[in-house]
Order: structure tokens, then C-alpha cells, then sequence
């Protein structure tokens, strides 16, 4: 600043300046003047300097146009040009001020309103009859019509907007993006892709933006808008209001569009009657944007960003520009508002047109500014003492008893020799402390943009880590009841109980085709039966969930036994659904290949039966491993009982009393294959027999050891001589049994009898071994086995396994199936039900029911049904594994399940078993054939030597 009161002048500014920082202090019109007319050009030279400054300080400034205009208006009118431009942002400084551009919602509404009454398409329409005749409603309402279609036509916006196009789209369409990310939520909800979800939000948003530039309509939701709550909610308004309803609700658009059509014709008929009351309103909405672009608590803390009040500059105002008329109507506004806000307006004034301002028309000196003699001697004083005195009443001077009172206004004549000009050296820049605000650095675009970054960062890797734990996984979210598990000879298979939109045929990593193809269309009907279920039956229909291998392994390919049991349960559950009134769902878990991951489908199962009451049981578990044990008391504490087809462990029905299962026990397989051994033996004194196991250390196989220990205890009980048992080691899917074979062959002690305690997949292995072996190839040899090799296809069936010439296989199976086929309808239905099967493809030998294993999970499956039905009305979990000790059903696909006689932590009888022997033919194939059996059921007579002879 040049001059000593540029100084002072600026300094007390920067005062206020600095107040604002840490409050809302009132915010004067400060009016500058000489004291003497003939200094008036420095007091405006003063005036552009602090204008200068204020704007080099990144002060959000705006310039009225005060120069003289060539049309004659009245100085109302030109007041309301004053303010017009205001609601352009650029108008108040560019991007290097504070924080972001000011917008002016509610001034651009009155501009609006404004244009649409001034239209010329509007003065034909207006009412000439008398309100409340019914000419002047019928007039009145015509011109509302009127009036909302120019309006519409404008978009509710000026006529000449201040901004482009471009930036009205923009500030349009930040209406509707909370409404594109709430649809990305909510397609989030489905567990979609990432991009699904982006492009749901996107694409809504595009959507609303469309319909909201419809030509010739108002915007979408425009009564949600923060300039239309004002508009309505207003006190200054009231007064134009006719009765009307002010209600702005979200859910009632129809009522809130009234209200607002109301206001908006009364508001304008009210602008077209002139006085002062466009004035004041154009003042109000300024001053209104003006407060809501420095509120502090708003969503962007923006009050707080802002640390520098809007400064408005009227360069020299007078009667004939409006100006005076504008200061009077801020005066009045914000007296009759009686609320702060933030607008700082610095105007000058001539030394003659300063008498306008003053405080009435008596002669005394204005009581804002003191008496000569108690002034203080310099300017920076007097002005702090001014601005006090003014600020302290401010109370009393806003009476409006007070004639032509102006308290808002803060007059301040300069003295001559205050605006002398100083030396260069003398000038000073002053400028309030400048400290950043935490809100700018902390909440700040620059901020946000970090967080986002390290919350998409986030996000990414956990949903990395969703995808690569869980089999179905969103962007945010996944279906926790499936996980990701390594699969035996690597990558991974999907485990767990599916109950969304996981399909473990999808998760296939090897398997045959043919497998693979039977367990998508296993599933995909299993699906449709149970939709049609909960559509239907609601409130009639039970849950059984099938725990299987459904998955498959490169070391182990095969889907034999998972797709044999899931046609079994599905073929129980169609023929129960269209039978009975009390319907079956079906729910698939898979404990992956082997059933390795057995424990995981266990816990899944029970944490999903916690929430859902209609689970009653579990089919299936059909393996015996060393997790079978933790996997029934898992269950057990969750009050599920289980009904396995398959799974022969001893132990299980004499640990665990919700353990039922239809396969004869590892004990009473060895027992029966006693009546081939001791045929074996003959009369020899004390033949050689061997126990060969597979090592399970490091496995999880349970059911081998226990098949070595009652095979061993059953040769030593037959008499034979048992040389040290053998365990074989299994690599990458392989049996290593080269050794063996060499050692056994080749050694002393030739065995003539193999009990081989392994699993179906190394029996050919262990053939080839020995049928090439001097010592062994040359003779005859017997190998007796447990059911696992029921699972077998041999070459007499056009399937992959054989025997050795001079070697006969032995071994048990679970289902007893040929004397049972002429009692059951099970094959009859499964032609039914089964699409893939023809007539005369289900019969009891053929190569999809050979194995038994779709026998035994349909006889399970109905036999947990049963109990759960009891008396055809819906059971309850707990009633259901009471009432399976009362399960006898005839007609079953292996005979009569009767768990009648079943004891609590005891074993049954009356299990389905059948000894089976396989040897060469002097074709060259291997031939099966039942030696014996008995059908579920059958206790007595027990088998016998006789009946099982070997010839």
C-alpha cells in the first residue's frame, strides 16, 4: 500500500480477516470516503490497491460493475444488475484461491425465476381478474402452467447461464452419483464380477442423466435440490405464499412438485409487482450460497478450507448505479435475518454522496463513528475503535424503530493527510497470519485420492485373497461355506457344502469326460429339483445334505464314486417328491478327492445347519480316514446324524451314536473272506500267507489299516503262517511295489496268500508285479482284498483293471445286489429318473450299478428321509436321529435297511455283503463272479463254507 491509510486500511481488513479464522465475526459494509471532495480520485486509487491485495492474498474477491450504463433505469433495478453476474463463480477469483470454485445454487434459482417472468411469451398469461373470483383462479392457474413450462424449458436455470453447458451437466449429474454407487452396491450384493458391479453404477448413473436432460421437462429430482429445500423453507418467502404446503419429503414427489410450482408462481408474481423486493431476494440467495459455501459442518469441511471471507468490491457507488440502493437493501437483509454471514464488502463512496449513508435525516453525527475530540490521534486506532463501537451496537441499531437505520453499514472518512503518498521504501504489504488448515491438508482431494488409492490397493488384495480362498468371491464379498483347498499332485479343488451359486463340476481339474459331463448334469437336475421344491413346498420339505468326493485329482483323475453316490441320492430324491407330501432338498458338499478334506466339509456343514433349521442329516462320508473320527464328533456336536453308504470303519458306530451305515464293517468283511481262506489252506500244515498294506504315514487313509489288522488277525486265525507284513509307499498317485514284488517272489518263503489291506487304484500295479515275477508268475496265487475293489471295472465288463494269469482276486463288496433286483423298483425308477439311462440299461450287473455304491446312497438317502418324515409330517434334526433306530424299509435297492436292532455305541447286523472272485479266462479277460451273498437284511442263515465254495 502507498499511503498511510492504504496501510491501515488493509491492516484492519486482514484483522477481520484473521477473526474469521477462528469464528464468525459480523462482517461490516465498510464504506470508505474522503473527508474533503477534493481527494476523492485517492480514495479510489486506495481502493484498487486493497482490491490488489486482497486478490494477490488468495482472497475470493468479486468486482461489481459500478461504471454508468446507458439505459436509464430506475436505482432499484440497477442494484439487481449488480448482482446478477454474481452467480458466476469465475466472477469471484479463479483456481489459485482457496479451496474449489463457489457455486450459487439458490441466486441462480432467482435468476431463473426472474428470466421466466420477464419472458415475453409470459406477459399475455398473467391474471387480470380479481383474486378469488373464479375468473381470476381459472387466470391464476393458467399462468402457472405457463410459467413451470417456460421454466422447464429453461431447465430451472438463467437463461444466459454463467457457466457453460458443460459444467451445468457436471453439476447435474453429481446428483445422481450416490444413486450409481448404490447400485453398484446392490449388485454387489449378488457377488458379480468387479467390472459387473462398475458398470451396474455407471450405466444408472447415464441412465438418470439422460432422463434428467429431457428437453422441455423440469430436472429429475428437483425437489430434492438444496436451492429448492431453500426456496420452500425460507421465512423471507412466506409472505408471498398463498396457504400453500411447504412439505419437501423424498418419498412424496407429487406433493413436494406442488409445493414448489406454488412458491415459484407466487414468488414471481410478487418480482413483476417491483419495490424492493427482487432486491432483497436476489441479496438473501447471495448471501445464502455465500453461508452454505463456508459452512464448516459439511461433508467436505469446506468453513474450514476457506480461512478468507468473500470480499465484495463496489469501486464507486452512488445514486445513479444502484449502489447505494444495494448497501441499503444488505442493511436491511441481514437485519431482518439476524444471521451472520460471511460477505465482506468494501465499497467507496464520493465525499458528497457519503450524506446518503448516514445513519437518518437529523443533523447529529452518525453513531458509528465518535466525536473528533474523542478520536483517537492515529487512523489504525480510530478504525479498530470504530469497528468495536460498531460491533457493539449492532444490537440496538437493527431496531426497526430506527429511521432509515443502517447498522450494518461501517463508514470511514480518510483525512487528507492520511492519503498523501508515502516513499517506495515506506509502502507495506500486510497480510494476516497464515497458518494451513488441518482440514485442508487432511481432508482434501489430495488426501482422498491416497486413501482411495490405498483402500483399492486394499481391496485388491483382499479380493485377491477372497478368490484364491473361496470358490465364489465379488469384489467385496464371498460365499464362505466353499474354499479353495490344494488338491493331491497339485492346484486346487473346491471344498465345502454349496449353497449359492458354486458348482463343483466347474472346479473340475481332471476327471474323464464322461465323469465330469455326469456330474454337471448331476447337479444342474439336483438344482432344478430342489427350486422347484422351495417354489412349491415351502413349508413341506426337509434338507439332506450329500457329502462325496466331488472333485478330482491329476494323480488320481477318477469321479467313479462321487458321480455313482450323488445318481443314487438323486435318484431317492425325485422318487420321494413325487411320492411323498413332505418334499427332499438336497445340498451338495464336497469333501474333496478321497475325501481329503473331509473336515473342512464338516465344519461348513455344521456351521450352515446352525441357520438353517430344515437341515436334518447328512449322506454319505463314505471313506475312512483318520479325520472320520474328528468329522462324526463334529457333527454330532452340531445334532446331525449321518448315514453313510459306504464307509466300513468298525470304530465309528461304536464311538459315535449319531453314526449309521449300511456297509458291512471292516471285521466282517475279513470274517466272510475267512470261508475263502480257510478253503485256501486245504490241508497243508501251515501254508505262507502275507499281509501287504499301503503306508499311510503320511496319508490320511485310515481304512487300509484297518483292513491289514482284522486280514492279519483273520489268517493267523485260519491257521496260516504270517510272514513279516509289507507296506508299500504311494508317489505322485503311484505305488511303489517293484520291491516288493522282487523280495516276495524271489524269497524262501513263497506266500500262497496275498491279503492286500490297499485301495482300487494300486491293485493293477500290484498285478503286473507279480505277474511277471519268477516265483510268483509260475504259480498259483490267491489275493483276498476288502470292498474298495468293488469299485473296480474289469476287462470282462469292458472296464480298465484285470488280474495276473495265475492269480485270483477275492474280494468283499458292499451291496448285494442280484438277489435283492427282484424285490425293489429301484431300477425300474432310476430309468424313470436317471435322462441318461434307456430301458434295459439299468439292471443289477450293468457297469453304472455294478459297484453298489449308487445302491447303498439311494438306500441311505431314503432311509434318513424316512426318519425325518416320520408320519408324514416334517420332522425335527433331533427327532430325526432318534427316530432312525426305528428305520425298517423292504424293497430298498440292497434289501431291507433295518437299524431296528442297531444299539446305542454298538454294532448292527444284517449288512448287505456279497464275496466276489475274479480271475483270467482262457480268453485272456477277467471274469467276475459272486461266490456268495446276502442281501440287507438277511441275518440268518449266516454264510458258510459250503455256500461260499470256491470249487
Amino acid at each position: 500500500m502507498s499511503t498511510g491509510a492504504g496501510i491501515d486500511v488493509q491492516r484492519q481488513l486482514e484483522s477481520l480477516i484473521q477473526d474469521f479464522r477462528a469464528g464468525d465475526p459480523p462482517m461490516p459494509v465498510i464504506v470508505l470516503h474522503a473527508e474533503d471532495a477534493a481527494d476523492d480520485d485517492r480514495v479510489t486509487e486506495l481502493f484498487d490497491e486493497l482490491r490488489e491485495g486482497q486478490q494477490q492474498h488468495g482472497t475470493r474477491l468479486a468486482v461489481a460493475p459500478t461504471e454508468p450504463q446507458p439505459d436509464e433505469l430506475d436505482p432499484t433495478a440497477q442494484a439487481v444488475r449488480l448482482l446478477r453476474d454474481l452467480g458466476d463463480s469465475r466472477k469471484w477469483g479463479d483456481r489459485s484461491a482457496a479451496y474449489r470454485p463457489y457455486s450459487f445454487p439458490r441466486l441462480g434459482l432467482v435468476r431463473a425465476l426472474q428470466d421466466a417472468t420477464d419472458d415475453p411469451d409470459m406477459c399475455e398469461h398473467w391474471p387480470t381478474a380479481p383474486a378469488g373470483t373464479p375468473d381470476g383462479n381459472a387466470q391464476r392457474e393458467q399462468a402457472q402452467a405457463q410459467l413451470l413450462r417456460i421454466l422447464a424449458r429453461q431447465r430451472w436455470r438463467p437463461r444466459r447461464p454463467a457457466r457453460p453447458n458443460r459444467q451445468v451437466l457436471l453439476t447435474d449429474v453429481q446428483q445422481f452419483l450416490p444413486m450409481g454407487v448404490l447400485g453398484a452396491l446392490t449388485s454387489l450384493l449378488t457377488r458379480p464380477e468387479w467390472y459387473v458391479a462398475v458398470l451396474a453404477g455407471i450405466g444408472l448413473m447415464i441412465l438418470l442423466a439422460a432422463l434428467n436432460h429431457v428437453p422441455g421437462r423440469a430436472p429429475l429430482f428437483l425437489w430434492l435440490r438444496r436451492e429448492s429445500r431453500w426456496f420452500l423453507t425460507t421465512t423471507f418467502l412466506q409472505s408471498a405464499a398463498r396457504r400453500q404446503s411447504t412439505s419437501v419429503r423424498l418419498l412424496r414427489p407429487v406433493r413436494s412438485w406442488r409445493a414448489i410450482a406454488a412458491r415459484a408462481h407466487d414468488v414471481a408474481e410478487a418480482m413483476r409487482e417491483g419495490g424492493p423486493f427482487p432486491l432483497q431476494l436476489y441479496v438473501l440467495a447471495l448471501f445464502e450460497d455465500l453461508r452454505d459455501n463456508h459452512r464448516r459442518a459439511s461433508w467436505d469441511l469446506r468453513g474450514l478450507k476457506r480461512t478468507r471471507p468473500p470480499v465484495l468490491f463496489l469501486r464507486r457507488v452512488g445514486q445513479e448505479n444502484g449502489g447505494i440502493e444495494l448497501i441499503r437493501a444488505v442493511s436491511d437483509v441481514r437485519s431482518r435475518r439476524s444471521e451472520l454471514d460471511p460477505l465482506l464488502i468494501v465499497a467507496g463512496v464520493a465525499a458528497e454522496d457519503a450524506a446518503l449513508l448516514d445513519r437518518g435525516t437529523d443533523t447529529g453525527p452518525p453513531a458509528n463513528r465518535p466525536e473528533p475530540l474523542s478520536r483517537p490521534a492515529r487512523l489504525q486506532q480510530r478504525l479498530r475503535h470504530w469497528y468495536d463501537e460498531w460491533a457493539g451496537n449492532l444490537r440496538a441499531d437493527q431496531s426497526p424503530s430506527r429511521t432509515n437505520a443502517l447498522p450494518w453499514v461501517l463508514r470511514i472518512p480518510l483525512p487528507r493527510d492520511e492519503l498523501v503518498q508515502l516513499r517506495q521504501t515506506d509502502w507495506r504489504c500486510v497480510k494476516a497470519r497464515h497458518r494451513p488448515p488441518v482440514a485442508r491438508v487432511v481432508w482434501s482431494a489430495y488426501s482422498l485420492a491416497l486413501v482411495l488409492v490405498l483402500a483399492a490397493t486394499v481391496g485388491v488384495v483382499h479380493a485377491r485373497d477372497l478368490h484364491r480362498t473361496y470358490c465364489s468371491a465379488g469384489l467385496l464379498t464371498a460365499d464362505r461355506n466353499t474354499e479353495l483347498r490344494p488338491a493331491p499332485g497339485g492346484g486346487t479343488e473346491c471344498v465345502g457344502i454349496a449353497t449359492g451359486d458354486v458348482r463343483f463340476a466347474a472346479h473340475l481339474v481332471g476327471g474323464s469326460d464322461s465323469e465330469g459331463g455326469r456330474l454337471r448334469d448331476l447337479e444342474r437336475l439336483v438344482r432344478a429339483e430342489n427350486a422347484e421344491v422351495l417354489r412349491d413346498h415351502p413349508d413341506a420339505y426337509v434338507t439332506v445334505v450329500y457329502a462325496g468326493p466331488l472333485s478330482s485329482a491329476a494323480v488320481d483323475p477318477s469321479l467313479v464314486k462321487g458321480a455313482e453316490e450323488l445318481a443314487g441320492v438323486h435318484l431317492a430324491q425325485r422318487v420321494v417328491n413325487e411320492n411323498y407330501r413332505v418334499k427332499i432338498r438336497v445340498l451338495l458338499a464336497n469333501g474333496g478327492a478321497d475325501m481329503g478334506h473331509q473336515s473342512v466339509t464338516a465344519d461348513a456343514i455344521a456351521r450352515y445347519a446352525e441357520h438353517d433349521p430344515t437341515v436334518v442329516g447328512v449322506v454319505g462320508f463314505g471313506r475312512d480316514l483318520q479325520s472320520s473320527p474328528d468329522v462324526a464328533r463334529r457333527l454330532h456336536a452340531a445334532g446331525l446324524p449321518v448315514v453313510s453308504g459306504t464307509n466300513s470303519a468298525t470304530y465309528l458306530p461304536k464311538e459315535f451314536s449319531n453314526w449309521f451305515s449300511l456297509a458291512a464293517p471292516d471285521e466282517h468283511q475279513a470274517k466272510a473272506l475267512g470261508l475263502v481262506a480257510r478253503q485256501l489252506r486245504g490241508r497243508s500244515a501251515a501254508p505262507h500267507a502275507l499281509v501287504l498294506a499301503r503306508d499311510t504315514k503320511e496319508s490320511q487313509d485310515r481304512y487300509t489299516s484297518e483292513q491289514a489288522l482284522y486280514g492279519g488277525e483273520m489268517l493267523r486265525r485260519e491257521g496260516f503262517r504270517l510272514l513279516p507284513s509289507r507296506t508299500y509307499r504311494v508317489t505322485n498317485g503311484k505305488p511303489e511295489l517293484r520291491l516288493h514284488a522282487e523280495s516276495v517272489c524271489r524269497g524262501a518263503d513263497v506266500p500262497s496268500v496275498i491279503y492286500f489291506a490297499g485301495r482300487v487304484e494300486d491293485i493293477g500295479p500290484l498285478m503286473t508285479q507279480l505277474g511277471v515275477e519268477p516265483g510268483c508268475a509260475n504259480r498259483d496265487m490267491s489275493i483276498l482284498t476288502g470292498d474298495d475293489l468293488s469299485k473296480a471295472k474289469f476287462s470282462g465288463a469292458g472296464g480298465r483293471d484285470g488280474v495276473a494269469p495265475r492269480i485270483t482276486l477275492y474280494h468283499a463288496a458292499l451291496a448285494e445286489l442280484r438277489e435283492a433286483a427282484a424285490g425293489t423298483a429301484f431300477y425300474q425308477d432310476a430309468v424313470e429318473h436317471l435322462p441318461w439311462l434307456q430301458e434295459g440299461e439299468a439292471t443289477y450287473d450293468a457297469p453304472d450299478f455294478a459297484s453298489g455304491q449308487t445302491a447303498l446312497a439311494h438306500d441311505a438317502t431314503r432311509a434318513l428321509y424316512w426318519a425325518a418324515s416320520l408320519g408324514d409330517v416334517r420332522q425335527s434334526r433331533a427327532a430325526t436321529w432318534v427316530n432312525l433306530r426305528g428305520v425298517k424299509l423292504d424293497g430298498m435297492a440292497t434289501g431291507t435297511i433295518d437299524f431296528t436292532d442297531a444299539p446305542l455305541y454298538g454294532e448292527r447286523h444284517g449288512h448287505s455283503i456279497a464275496l466276489t472272485r475274479v480271475r483270467r479266462t482262457p480268453e485272456g479277460v477277467s471274469k467276475a463272479e459272486v461266490l456268495c451273498s446276502r442281501p440287507a437284511g438277511a441275518v440268518e442263515p449266516p454264510l458258510d463254507v459250503k455256500q461260499c465254495s470256491i470249487g
